[in-house]
Parts: C-alpha cells; structure tokens; sequence
C-alpha cells in the first residue's frame, strides 16, 4: 500500500482524515498570515504616535457586552473608591 494513499482502517476513512487535516493546515497558514497583519497595523499606530497597549484595551472593550462593561466599569469604580483612588 502506498504512503500516498489514506487506507480505510477501523472505520476511519483515510482521505476525510486527510482533507481534515489539510483544512487545519491552510486555517493556520491564514492565522499566521493574519498574525502578521495584526502586528504591522499595530507597528504603523505605535509610529504614528498612538499607544499600542490602549489600542489592545479598547479593542477588548469594544468586543465586551454594554452590560457586561457597564458592570464591569461601575465595580472597578466602586473598587477605586473603596481603597481613596478617586
């Protein structure tokens, strides 16, 4: 039997495991690239002058539910009042 050509063994179709499996592969190919262009857009707002960290922030805030931020940001209140922060 040729390496080339996935058997059927135990139940297991060889080529469905295969096609899965290359599938995964061009996935990560594409993370990898859209890694890379995540990255170079942070690098052009950090050399415009913008602070990368606070970019990141907004954007997990933005993703956030309004219910769940607005909870969020009223007990971080309620913290930074308990402990004389404001």
């Amino acid at each position: 039997m040729s390496a080339d050509k996935p058997s059927n063994k135990g139940g297991i179709t060889g080529e469905r495991l295969k096609s899965f499996i290359e599938r995964v592969e061009r996935l990560e190919e594409e993370k990898t690239a859209l890694a890379a262009d995540i990255k170079d857009v942070y690098s052009e707002a950090k050399s415009a002058g913008f602070d990368t960290k606070i970019i990141r922030q907004l954007i997990r805030i933005r993703k956030a539910d309004p219910q769940d931020r607005k909870e969020q940001e009223e007990l971080l209140e309620l913290y930074m009042q308990a402990i004389g922060m404001v």
